[in-house]
């Protein structure tokens, strides 16, 4: 049977998978990689660990498998980090990553000079501080030595695909992050290319996420034990994927991922922009549309309440008991610790809880961090809603997508079926399935999808726990103004 590799390029670690070509998992590796912030509000990462912790972790993921059967490698990957390389190849500086806040000024710059209606007809976006197009500007302006290196600008997963093939190539549903794409046409926007200062020889060839980009480069190919003509597949950013990866490519089906970042993704058939662009357009990993909500802290809140505030590693001890806490849990939180993005738009904005009393406990704070990473995802889908999209049910992935009280808080909070796929592994087995259908193993992702892809369990709305959330949320919409400007003074 043959087999091929998907790749998921996160935050924290790079996941690895075997899959073989009925579906099934053969083997899986995560590989670890430290992420700094030099300042507040900052977030970079070497992209030289990517490559390196990579390559390890296929020489690890392979060990004692059929080596001979590997056919093909895709990709997942963390969207709008910017790698900028020099005329020798080398990594000019640090990435600076998808959840940095740096760039506001140069964001809304872009949004109120050259104005958010040019820049939707431009891009079918508007600027966002974590886009890439700022953090050129913001590398123009503060470290032109380094602006002045640049031989060639890409994304995370694609430097990736870069060191494993010596092809500069990224594909569309990465490259809408940008702000440098015309989502529409499927083509860099000469208008922002000009606007950024971005030269062209710098940018990556465009790929549909399926499409083969070249094969893997014979030293590596020895090194790791595969064959040298393993096709390497332009793969997607991590939503897209991570769509693939639970079925989510037919028109208006919905994936919700709990992972460091939390996103609602909506598939579309045609193209389309939300009236105040609240949510993101962009390019589908099958070719067609998807809208996306980003909220840049999920999973990431609850690991930061476990990890920095208890100084604990017992997950499944804190969770106890939360379900008898859902009727009567006072407490709120803002999940904005590294700023908001859907539908905000605010790098300055921070987390807080309110509502404790003298009674308030600890698992009354970790149970409002849950509802509040869901009611922030509410605010994603009530602007899908205002849009005329109707979401009965969606698809779950992310870390925190096995938490069973997490997937009950967001089933009620948004008043929807929750399913759960089988295979839980989102944008790495996406990538696995791009790989196939790139190889020929697939006609094509639906053909895949149908296939490979099932339910393992859903939960229902509870009709009285959604008449409570619905109470809540009307409360939780009103903090984010009323601390507005308080955050504004921090």
């Amino acid at each position: 049977m043959n087999s091929y590799i998907g790749i998921d390029l996160g935050t924290s670690s790079v996941k690895i998978l075997l899959v073989g070509a009925d579906g099934t998992i053969l083997n899986s590796v995560t590989r670890d990689y430290p992420i700094s912030y030099p300042q507040s509000g900052w977030s970079e990462q070497n992209p030289e660990d990517w490559a390196s912790e990579t390559i390890k972790g296929l020489c690890q993921l392979l060990e004692g498998q059929d080596k001979h059967s590997v056919k093909g490698i895709s990709f997942g990957g963390q969207m709008h980090g910017l790698v900028m390389l020099d005329k020798d190849d080398k990594v000019i500086r640090p990435a600076i990553l998808w959840n940095d806040g740096r760039t506001q000024a140069q964001s809304d710059r872009l949004n109120d000079s050259v104005g958010k209606r040019i820049l939707s007809k431009y891009t079918a976006n508007i600027s966002f501080a974590g886009f890439t197009a700022p953090k050129i500007l913001w590398v123009e302006e503060n470290e032109p030595e380094n602006f002045a290196k640049i031989e060639k600008i890409m994304l995370p997963k694609d430097y990736l695909a870069y060191v494993l093939s010596g092809v500069h190539a990224t594909d569309y549903s990465d490259a809408s992050g940008m702000l440098l794409l015309d989502v529409q046409n499927k083509r860099w926007s000469d208008e922002m290319v000009e606007l950024c200062h971005v030269k062209r020889e710098w940018l990556p060839a465009l790929y549909e996420s399926y499409e083969v980009i070249g094969k893997i480069k014979p030293e590596l190919a020895k090194e790791i034990g595969i064959d040298e003509n393993v096709l390497i597949c332009a793969g997607a950013g991590d939503n897209a994927a991570a769509a693939v990866g639970t079925g989510t490519i037919k028109d208006g089906s919905c994936n919700i991922s709990l992972g460091t970042s939390g996103t609602v993704f909506i598939s579309r058939d045609s193209f389309s922009v939300d009236e105040n662009n609240s949510l993101h357009s962009f390019c589908h990993a099958n070719g067609k549309h998807h809208l996306m909500g980003c909220i840049l802290s999920a999973a990431s809140c609850n690991k930061w309440w476990m990890e920095n505030i208890l100084e604990s590693d017992d997950y499944t001890g804190e969770q106890k008991g939360l379900f008898e806490l859902l009727h009567e849990n006072e407490v709120y939180f803002l999940p904005y610790l590294m700023g908001e993005r859907s539908p905000h738009n605010d790098a300055g904005a921070r987390g807080a809880f309110v509502g404790m009393r003298p009674y308030t406990t600890r698992k009354h704070m970790l149970l409002a961090i849950m509802e509040g990473v869901a009611f922030a995802l509410r605010d994603c889908i009530e602007v899908a809603k205002a849009g005329g999209v109707k979401i009965e049910r969606s698809l779950i992935c992310g870390g925190g997508a096995r938490n069973e009280i997490w997937r009950t808080v967001v089933a009620n909070v948004l008043g929807i079926e929750i399913q759960r796929p089988q295979t839980e592994e989102g944008p790495s087995y996406g990538g696995a399935i791009l790989a196939m259908v790139g190889c020929g193993e697939y006609k094509t992702l639906d053909e895949a999808t149908d296939k490979l892809i099932k339910v393992k369990d859903s939960i229902l709305p509870n009709e009285a726990l959604v008449e409570m959330y619905n109470k809540k949320y009307n409360v939780f919409r009103q903090i984010y103004p009323a601390l507005k400007d308080i955050y504004s003074q921090i």
